[in-house]
């Protein structure tokens, strides 16, 4: 039995749910998700939140039913309260710069890297060497970025280049004469 699939996704106040069959919408302040779950999983809107149930129980209804609901769980969250992932740079003359529709960044290459920020996105560049990625889709935040990060992802031995925040760079002893 899934231990993950089995607790019901509360909803908080302010997000509102449609459910028609297999598809799943939310609404709330931080804009509108959907999701398709998959069809081996039932979903029903009961008053302590959404339920998730394996349709039968072969292994495959078995998988799918804890991840249903944590998909679920990320788009109810997402559409409340959103995701946010920050980035350090370190490097000597490494920096970032965020306006509205672009984040230009120095990374020790030739040339300045630009980034198109997408729609449904919001990057701001903190301080000149930390990156904050903020959104509603857990998906395209964790994927933007990674994309960021590896452009220039952070060496072992002077800790240079782009890491999360959450992240610990493990070092490496250089050269001894």
């Amino acid at each position: 039995m899934s231990r993950v699939g089995k607790n019901p996704v509360a909803i908080p106040a302010g997000v509102t749910i449609e459910l028609k069959g297999q598809h799943l919408k939310a609404k709330g302040k931080r804009g509108e998700l959907e999701l398709m779950v998959h069809d081996d999983v039932s979903v029903a809107k009961e008053a302590e939140g959404l339920v998730f149930k394996p349709r039968n129980e072969s292994r495959r209804a078995r998988m799918q039913w804890g991840t249903a609901r944590n998909l679920a769980s990320n788009v109810v969250r997402g559409v409340s309260d959103g995701f946010t992932i920050n980035l350090e740079i370190n490097g000597v003359g490494y920096r970032a710069a965020a306006d509205a529709k672009m984040l230009k960044m120095q990374l020790g290459f030739s040339h300045d890297v630009e980034i198109p920020i997408p729609a449904g996105i919001q990057i701001k560049a903190l301080k000149p060497t930390e990156i904050e990625i903020s959104g509603a889709d857990r998906q395209r935040v964790g994927q933007i970025a990674a994309e960021i990060r590896s452009l220039r992802p952070p060496e072992p031995y002077k800790g240079k280049g782009i890491k999360y925040s959450t992240e610990t760079i493990r070092r490496k002893e250089g050269k001894k004469k």
